[in-house]
């Protein structure tokens, strides 16, 4: 019978066990962050129904959801009404129109699961990735103030993960509005339009967007397109250099000012939260690409790998869930894609692989002492000592080399002559070098050296 050839499909990333720690590291960074500004878990269905998730959110995500059939639908040919989400916000807004009552608001919530998008197969895009997301959902309101709180997580996530000096990147998109209405872009479709191809600024460059913008597409007057590039190109290098670029903008109509009122209060609240002035800056070109953004509107980058793009964005939306219920719902959240980052820390050279989880290997001298070897696993784990035991016997030298393969740095043998003497022999793989401890003082012994190997990384 021919084989089948073992193979995945283009756009996933399958990892190999120390990587795998590497990125399960920064997954526990992540949550740990989370959950200490009060971000409470949540899961939801990896499928959803069709019509749930299809709703108007506007960009391109919606054209590239993957449809979900049984092969019994898929043979009595009924269209598939169930769907894989593309990401965690649209799904979030079902999940509190369904329990809403159930909820306590403002509703705080993080949630880290994968998500799926048909991408075209290229280097570094994903048809399956992690999102880790957080976000505050209130009733009736929600205070700007929370748009001021998702920086200082942001801060506290970015700063622990050690990946490099970064910028939270800020925005209003009322601003933005207001000034396309003050320019005579009054139609909110087209505002829209003008948005997102102001989004693409940094991707395909200010000649590209000015060419767009006064083609057959937009058809704006020259001069009005030079000032929307200028008000994009705007940029803060301190909290008080962002109040006086966004005084110099000049008045403009009550949504501008409306923009620029809570612009200001939340960057002053970042600074109040405890976040340094040079990990924040107002970017007047950041706008995100999808519809339901209404207000505030980040994105963070590496300040020394500008080509990775942004590692993490969101913004406010003020009623994403008016598609299930009547109910006023406005939130504000960040997303970090952490596949792709990984993926991208890796390829620049940010992130190595990471040490294995298993601290200590118990090797097997003589079969005939198995449950000593056993026990003596459990007392090591029994002192929190993660401790894998060699089952099948061999040459003590296949041993170390496995420990070594597989990333364990201390490997400890029990032989005829240590249990004899009451001892066991340690040996440090990394270092090279081994010692002989009283069996009495493994525990305390192995403790130490941990302590010292993590100290010294």
């Amino acid at each position: 019978m021919a084989l089948t050839p073992a193979r995945t499909m283009p756009g996933v990333l399958e990892l190999l066990p120390l990587d795998q720690i590497a990125f399960q590291r920064m997954l526990d960074v992540i949550r740990r962050n989370y959950e200490r500004f009060g971000f409470l878990a949540v899961e939801t269905p990896v499928i959803e129904y069709a019509d749930v998730l299809l709703t108007k959110t506007g960009g391109e995500t919606e054209r590239q959801v993957y449809f979900v059939q049984s092969t019994g639908a898929l043979e009595q040919g009924e269209k598939p009404d169930l769907a894989l989400r593309f990401d965690l916000t649209v799904p979030l807004a079902r999940y509190v129109a369904e329990h809403e009552r159930d909820l306590s608001f403002p509703f705080r919530r993080y949630q880290m699961q994968k998500v799926y998008r048909g991408e075209r197969a290229q280097r570094g895009r994903f048809r399956e990735f992690y999102q880790c997301d957080i976000d505050v959902i209130g009733k009736d309101t929600l205070s700007v103030r929370y748009d001021a709180e998702v920086p200082a997580v942001i801060y506290s996530v970015f700063r622990e993960l050690d990946i490099g000096p970064f910028t939270i990147q800020l925005n209003n998109r009322k601003l933005m509005r207001g000034y396309f209405e003050s320019l005579g872009i009054v139609d909110g479709e087209q505002q829209m339009l003008v948005l997102r191809e102001v989004d693409k600024l940094d991707k395909r460059g200010a000649d590209a967007v000015q060419a767009t913008l006064t083609g057959e597409a937009f058809g704006l007057a020259a001069d009005v397109v030079q000032k929307i590039l200028a008000f994009v190109q705007v940029r803060s290098t301190s909290l008080q250099d962002a109040f006086d670029k966004l005084d110099a903008l000049g008045a403009g109509p009550e949504v501008m000012e409306q923009g620029r009122s809570e612009l200001k209060e939340v960057l002053g609240l970042i600074h109040a939260f405890g976040v340094p002035q040079t990990h924040y800056a107002l970017n007047l070109s950041i706008a995100r690409g999808l519809d339901y953004y209404t207000g505030t509107v980040y994105e963070t980058t590496l300040n020394d790998h500008p080509q990775i793009g942004s590692i993490c964005s969101g913004g406010r939306y003020e009623n994403l869930a008016g598609q299930y219920t009547k109910s006023h719902l406005p939130g504000v959240g960040i997303s970090i894609g952490l596949t792709r980052l990984y993926w991208q820390l890796r390829d620049a050279g940010l992130i190595d692989t990471a040490k294995s989880t298993v601290d200590v290997l118990v090797t097997q001298m003589d079969e005939a002492q198995l449950p000593t070897y056993l026990a003596l696993a459990s007392e090591l784990r029994g002192a929190g000592i993660a401790t894998e035991v060699v089952l099948e016997g061999g040459k003590l030298g296949k041993q170390f080399k496995y420990a070594d393969r597989a990333g364990i740095r201390f490997v400890v043998v029990l032989g005829e002559e240590e249990i004899a003497k009451g001892v066991v022999t340690v040996k440090d793989l990394r270092r090279e070098d081994q010692f002989e401890v009283a069996r009495s003082e493994l525990v305390k012994t192995l403790r130490v050296e941990l302590e010292q190997a993590a100290a010294m990384g």
